[in-house]
């Protein structure tokens, strides 16, 4: 009876141990959560979601400007406008990659398209400025006009000082606006 028990414990803790290593038929046994790792390998498999996209935030406050950049192209590629206005950010400052007002421009103008209020009051303000875009004020004018009537409170604000950017840009990046010409 002793070695009928000892031999069905070890039949059981050989077929435990074998379902715990042999992943193939039940898929990855104990995957890893919310870690940028996971987050990264479900961006690379094509998975974006709003809490996968929102990590890009985290992911370039910390530094990591390319990685932030891997994870906001593909999200804006899949629709996320929040990852388009990031892209704009990225661009515009040149984190992650070459400063690039034309791209940022491009990815304001797209986030604006697709109705998001930040997009909005970003490509009327590159409208405004003619920052990686010919300058035209009118349009820009309508553009931040759009993003206040959608209740964003700086394009409000911009629109209430009669689209004075003083108002929204520091005096300090006032070099980075002037005209190259």
């Amino acid at each position: 009876m002793r070695l009928a028990i000892i031999t069905v414990s070890l039949l059981l803790f050989a077929s435990d141990a074998m379902s715990q290593t042999d992943a193939g038929a039940g898929g990855t046994l104990n995957p890893e959560e919310l870690t940028l790792n996971r987050v990264m390998k479900d961006v690379a498999e094509g998975h974006t979601s709003m809490t996968i996209c929102a990590t890009g935030y985290y992911i370039t406050k910390s530094g990591r400007h390319e990685m932030a950049r891997e994870l906001f192209e593909r999200c804006a590629a899949a629709g996320w406008t929040g990852a388009m206005t990031w892209m704009s950010q990225l661009d515009d400052n040149g984190l992650g990659g070459l400063e690039n007002p034309d791209a940022a421009a491009e990815w304001d103008r797209r986030a604006a398209e697709a109705g998001d209020p930040v997009g909005k009051l970003n490509y009327g303000l590159d409208l405004m400025r003619g920052r990686g875009v010919v300058e035209n004020r009118p349009l820009g004018r309508q553009f931040v006009d759009e993003a206040a009537e959608s209740g964003l409170p700086t394009a409000r604000r911009l629109k209430g000082a009669g689209y004075d950017l003083d108002v929204v840009t520091p005096n300090a990046d006032n070099w980075k606006y002037a005209p190259a010409f």
